[in-house]
């Protein structure tokens, strides 16, 4: 019996949709905010407020969950602009809440709005607009540019209710700020109920952050309000969290300081730096909490980097002076970090943030930044109180021999029987494993500068030669046929297994196997061999979180000076960073001419130096790991079937045909 096609879709120019105003929100809010719950959106509007203060225009801020479920955020700052755009000829304040990519945090230069601000993208309130069903918003004025109670209403995004605007009366009190009242569509999110400690917690950093500034939470439907002022600052605010987390004494006087670039300061811009507060406790629970601008990075960043290269750089500077360091005892960066508390705020003057909702700050200049003023500061302290210094340089040497110590073992385990290791394999010093790292890069080229480039001390580079068997339908019994497959298993110090299989993992020779190809096709295509390869023979590295991939980026864009900033090299992975970078520089007011663009052909072409900065410095490469994501291990299974099996040939077809369109083809 014959099967009966599935009728052809039209495909023609009518096909092409282009989504205008806030519609790529609304079709891909992942992209923009966190979906899990609507706390993200609300943090944008609260950003905001929190900018005011930070310029020191704003002393209050209040939050109120009302009883309706919406969530309104009140400031006593200038109110946002409400007058007509001298280019878009409609009220500022709506341009504020309907276009992405619009803001006062892009206006940078003298006299800017916001010198130093969270927002780089230019989404934020614009994001929490489009996924509420309702918002409302209240701005009074009274500088003289707009002076009046202005009000306008939008819902899913479009204005509903145009800018109303009456006299401040009796009733304002000479009052000036903004209120912003969202009610989040549930729609977007899995749950539209904000998780109330996550909030506590953002208010009261705000509040640490903000000295003398008022932050208060309000509960409208139980009458409880919680309000946060520190006058200590972070010092109070690290001190009470330890407290709280572990109850554990700082083994040393807290180390604290701030500091900030002056209009001569070299590199730098005016006003950039840091303010900072370290402990050091021999046991007990850590703290460790960043920020950008006020912007909490919970997973870290460039600055954090910064901050454990300062503290690394100063100590082992004391140890050394004073000849602490035991023979045969090599000090590392995790030995000063592995018992740190810490509470790090940042100013950067134009932060570039790894997605939307700003979680890690990737700014390659933080790290010099933050270990700049860190180091200095704290090689002086330590010289002043040498006690202290000895006290902490005991913790710290302890740290490193008890990481020598469990290295030996691991050691021990493995010294027997070990396979000859492949001779193109450049291996690392470091025992580590935890550390380790191995680079699977594509081509001898590429392999050379990733050698130069690397750090040898926990860094290995694996060449590989054209590309690597698909080993999907091969059996296990005959993968080390294969000399690309065999070196790749002899020096991972694994042997293949399937996924129920009881494994030794003492013979582990890498805490981290990184795939390293071109940024292109073949570069995806050898991707997706070696993904096939730990996916089919070695699915526990996958599971134990062993298994990334390096991301190399694409384009390098050479940018004038410009302003407070120098000149400078700046990397995009793809075309979509390449665009907002070149539409942050025109913001910055620099000609379309005045930048170059240089776009990477592959890895053999970065020159060591790039290939580390970019690529292998953990301080600022994107590696990412690899996990199942949303797929459950049977749909997992059955994907890479369809793609990489050999009589799957109809399925891919058929797959390629319905997704074809949404490739994004590097012509």
């Amino acid at each position: 019996m014959a099967t009966k096609k599935p009728p052809q879709s039209e495909y023609s120019e009518s096909s092409i949709r282009v989504l205008k105003g806030l519609e790529p929100v609304k079709q891909r809010p992942g992209m923009y905010t966190r979906t899990e719950n609507p706390l993200h959106i609300i943090q944008e509007v609260i950003d905001n407020a929190s900018d005011e203060a930070l310029g020191g225009y704003c002393k209050n801020i209040l939050v109120t969950l009302n009883t309706d479920g919406s969530v309104s955020v009140e400031d006593d700052g200038r109110g946002i602009p409400v007058g007509m755009h001298p280019e878009e000829k409609v009220p500022t304040v709506e341009i504020v809440f309907t276009r992405l990519h619009a803001g006062g945090k892009f206006d940078k230069g003298s006299g800017g709005a916001y010198s130093f601000s969270g927002g780089l993208h230019g989404v934020g309130v614009s994001v929490t607009n489009a996924l509420s069903s309702r918002l409302e918003i209240t701005v009074w004025r009274a500088d003289g540019q707009g002076n009046g109670v202005h009000h306008m209403v939008f819902a899913d995004g479009d204005v509903i209710e145009k800018l109303k605007s009456r006299p401040i009366g009796k009733e304002d009190n000479k009052k000036t700020g903004t209120r912003v009242t969202a009610w989040p569509n549930p729609k977007y999110f899995d749950s539209p109920a904000i998780s109330q400690p996550e909030l506590q917690r953002l208010l009261r950093s705000k509040a640490v952050l903000l000295p003398g500034v008022k932050v208060t939470l309000l509960n409208a439907k139980t009458g409880d309000s919680q309000t946060w002022q520190y006058e200590q600052g972070l010092r109070g605010y690290l001190m009470e969290s330890l407290a709280q987390s572990s109850n554990a004494e700082p083994l040393i006087p807290l180390f604290e300081g701030e500091q900030y670039a002056n209009a001569d300061a070299e590199g730098f811009a005016e006003g950039e730096g840091a303010a900072w507060v370290v402990a050091w406790t021999e046991d007990g629970g850590i703290v460790r909490e960043s920020y950008v601008n006020l912007i909490p990075t919970s997973a870290g960043g460039t600055h954090e980097s910064g901050l454990r290269e300062g503290l690394f750089g100063a100590v082992k500077s004391f140890v050394e002076m004073h000849s602490l360091l035991p023979k045969g005892v090599k000090l590392l960066p995790e030995d000063v970090f592995a018992r740190v508390s810490f509470v790090l705020s940042a100013k950067v003057l134009d932060p570039q943030f790894q997605g939307q909702i700003k979680e890690r700050l990737n700014s390659r200049d933080a790290v010099r930044l933050v270990s700049t003023y860190t180091r200095p500061a704290l090689e002086l302290w330590l010289n002043q109180h040498v006690e202290y210094g000895k006290k902490l340089a005991d913790l710290v040497i302890k740290q490193a021999q008890n990481r020598l110590r469990s290295a030996q073992k691991v050691e021990k385990k493995k010294s027997s029987g070990v396979a000859v290791l492949p001779g193109k394999l450049t291996d690392c010093e470091s025992s580590d494993i935890t550390r380790n790292e191995l680079f699977l890069v594509e081509g001898d080229s590429a392999g050379g500068s990733a050698k130069m480039g690397r750090d040898k001390e926990f860094q290995a580079i694996l060449p590989l030669r054209g590309k690597v068997l698909n080993s999907w339908e091969t059996e296990r019994d005959r993968l080390f046929a294969n000399n690309e497959i065999h070196d790749i298993a002899v020096a991972i110090g694994v042997d293949p297994h399937g996924k129920n299989d009881t494994i030794d993992f003492s013979g582990l020779r890498y805490g981290k196997i990184c795939i390293l190809s071109d940024a292109d096709v073949d570069g995806s295509h050898i991707q997706v061999l070696l993904l096939t390869l730990f996916f089919r023979h070695f699915p526990q590295l996958i599971d134990r979180g062993n298994i990334c991939v390096a991301r190399p980026p694409l384009y390098r864009v050479d940018a004038p000076a410009r302003g407070k900033k120098p000149a400078q090299k700046i990397y995009a992975l793809d075309d979509g960073e390449l665009e907002a970078i070149e539409d942050k520089l025109r913001k910055d007011g620099v000609k379309d001419t005045a930048w170059s663009i240089s776009r990477f052909k592959g890895l053999g072409e970065m020159n060591a130096e790039q290939l580390w900065e970019t690529t292998m410095n953990p301080d600022t490469r994107r590696l990412l790991p690899i996990t199942l994501g949303g797929f459950d291990l049977e749909a997992s299974e059955n994907r890479f079937n369809m793609l990489m099996g050999k009589g799957e040939a109809a399925a891919r077809r058929a797959w390629i045909e319905e997704h074809g369109n949404e490739a994004e083809a590097d012509i």
